[in-house]
């Protein structure tokens, strides 16, 4: 079996890693001048495409063609991105679907962008390990959503490598602590990178790591604390030297190299002093940690909410976790340290190196599918419901979110309408209780469904999910056997706030989500036994007498009036008047079919008979 390598594609650096030896050792492979660190940057410059500290080095000469945090762009569409353009000095295009990078006359999309990085990290391992490297484990955010995991496995493709897995980030730093410590408990893993944050709760017994529940924020990482110095940095230079700078791309990414390295020299010290000569003047100034943590104070609170939710889902409080991981090169920063120890009520381990250790799970990952460890076993969670959109709009689900994967589940449904012979399945993803609230993942049709009565047809709606959270859908008749499937390939252009906000809706329309939907289902009732009334009606009508008759149109007309209206007890109440003054006329129309079929039985038996003599 060929060799598979772990891959952390990451917003600010990339790195790539393979289990070494015997020891079965996860190994990050660094290039020839030993940095073990890629960063994330390509530059498109007249001479060719540059990647990682080459490119880094462009930044400032040519900002308009060198593209950072692409991880952020990734899976995504226009209308979710555009308030953030202002922040990339590089532009990018309104297309349908998933966005491009202008370069001046030559469009990228973000997964291109991507597979230079990753065909850079193959070419390091392939000249590392002297053989060539065609597989591998992927890591992405735990809340990625489908367009994104969907987007990353392109970028494999594009690059050359068959990604044979994707694999959460906090998943994978669990597995590469789970190497030095198996005992049983519960591992708290906070995952703050560059440009996204994942809290993942796994529980860890006998080698088995199964994940709890996840929760995140795909809008949140380091790259907003360096954003968050630079605007300070913005006003400071204005009140100084009565000038500003947002315009200049070059000062721009000037300020944001300059941020960055003062956020990490805090990290150890209590002050540092920064000076950027810029064309009309040199700006000075001493800044402190204090400084920082007071820019920074409210994006870090803002990761505990989901660390909170996660519990939640869980069903565990703080003194529940044995472990805390901390993951991820801005958990280096002091306040977020402080920050998780007071959520947890415990020291979080950093034991590992935050920005090698997600790679070194993957490597993990890797080892494990190449039958290297048998005594280790990875299950992942959908982060998100999944389900169908059913009458009036309702989402039926059937792989709740956080449900352990790979799995399976299936559900019968039936037709709404007589002689429906093509039924639309629609697949949605999210919190919500009606369909309109959710993601829409896709539409196919099942046709060919001989026609029949309303509720006859048996449909049954089969979902399988494989380890990489890629969703198969397939829809069967089971009396005709007519069937459909489709794989879920998600668009892209999916925003990050959506997915975020479904979880966050759900609790906060929950009651109104519950009402509406007894609504939809009371009238749904409604108008089943309003089309059997009518059926009745017209077929066996002049079984009772005409005042009965009477009586039912009247309960009809009456259920037909309130059944649009808001007053679900009235509709039920209705509903139930009518089922009750059409019992004496089902019971004459159940009898009238046993005697005809008991008569058409008796006459076949004395055609056979008389065929027989």
């Amino acid at each position: 079996m060929s060799r598979i390598v772990g891959i952390d594609l990451g917003t600010t650096n990339s790195l790539v890693a393979f289990v070494e030896g015997t020891a079965g050792l996860p190994r990050v492979i660094p290039d020839a001048e030993g940095r073990t660190l890629l960063p994330s940057i390509v530059a498109f410059t007249p001479d060719g495409v540059l990647v990682g500290d080459a490119a880094r080095r462009q930044l400032v000469r040519r900002p308009e063609s060198t593209v950072y945090s692409v991880k952020r762009l990734m899976g995504r569409g226009y209308e979710d991105i555009k308030d953030e353009l202002c922040y990339f000095p590089y532009k990018v295009l309104p297309c349908e679907g998933i966005v491009k990078i202008d370069l001046g006359g030559r469009a990228v999309t973000p997964p291109e962008v991507s597979a230079i990085i990753l065909k850079a990290l193959r070419e390091r391992a392939e000249a590392y390990l002297g053989e060539p490297v065609e597989k591998a484990v992927v890591t992405v955010p735990a809340y990625f959503n489908d367009s994104q995991r969907q987007a990353t496995k392109d970028a494999g493709r594009i690059a050359g490598l068959d990604v044979v897995r994707i694999v959460n980030e906090p998943t994978a730093a669990s597995l590469a602590y789970g190497l030095h410590r198996l005992e049983a408990g519960v591992i708290a893993v906070y995952d703050l990178g560059g440009g996204t944050f994942d809290v993942s709760l796994l529980r860890v017994k006998d080698g088995v790591f199964e994940v709890l529940a996840t929760h995140g924020n795909t809008r949140l990482g380091g790259d907003d604390f360096d954003r968050a110095i630079v605007l300070w940095l913005l006003d400071d230079i204005r009140a100084r030297h009565d000038a500003y700078l947002g315009r200049d791309a070059e000062a721009m990414q000037e300020l944001r190299l300059a941020a960055e390295a003062a956020k990490i020299r805090l990290s150890s010290d209590e002050r540092t002093t920064l000076t950027i000569p810029f064309d009309a003047f040199t700006y000075h100034r001493e800044i402190t940690r204090a400084d920082v943590e007071g820019l920074v104070g409210r994006l870090v609170d803002a990761t505990l909410g989901p660390c909170r939710l996660a519990l939640a889902d869980a069903g565990l409080a703080p003194a529940d976790v044995d472990e805390v991981v901390l993951v991820g090169g801005s958990t280096r920063v002091p306040l977020v340290r402080r920050r998780v120890q007071e959520l947890f009520g415990r020291t979080p381990h950093s034991q590992l190196n935050p920005d090698e250790v997600v790679a070194a799970g993957a490597a993990v990952q890797a080892h494990i599918l190449e039958g290297g460890f048998t005594n280790m076993l990875l299950l992942d969670v959908t982060p998100l419901s999944l389900g169908i959109e059913t009458l009036g709009g309702i989402v039926s689900v059937l792989v709740p979110r956080n449900t352990t994967i790979p799995t399976s589940a299936r559900e019968l449904f039936t037709t709404s309408v007589d002689g429906q012979a093509v039924v639309d399945m629609h697949v949605v993803q999210g919190e919500r209780e009606l369909a309109k609230d959710c993601r829409s993942l896709a539409r196919f049709e099942l046709g060919g469904i001989a026609p029949m009565p309303a509720g006859m047809p048996k449909i049954e709606v089969v979902f399988l999910i494989d380890a990489n959270g890629i969703l198969q859908v397939t829809a069967k008749e089971l009396r005709t056997g007519k069937a459909a499937a489709i794989e879920v390939k998600p668009t892209y252009g999916l925003s990050e706030a959506d997915v975020e906000r479904m979880v966050e809706d759900s609790f906060a329309y929950a009651e109104a989500d519950v009402e509406a939907r007894l609504l939809i289902e009371t009238r749904n009732e409604a108008d089943t036994v309003i089309t059997h009334v009518e059926r009745a009606l017209r077929q066996g009508g002049e079984l009772v007498a005409a005042d009965e008759r009477a009586a039912i149109r009247r309960a009809l007309e009456e259920l037909t009036r309130v059944r649009g209206g808001a007053d679900r007890d009235l509709i039920h109440e209705r509903t139930v008047a009518l089922n009750r003054a059409t019992e004496h006329l089902a019971e004459r129309m159940m009898d009238a079919a046993l005697k005809g079929a008991l008569g058409s039985k008796r006459a076949a038996e004395i055609m056979a008979s008389r065929g027989d003599a």
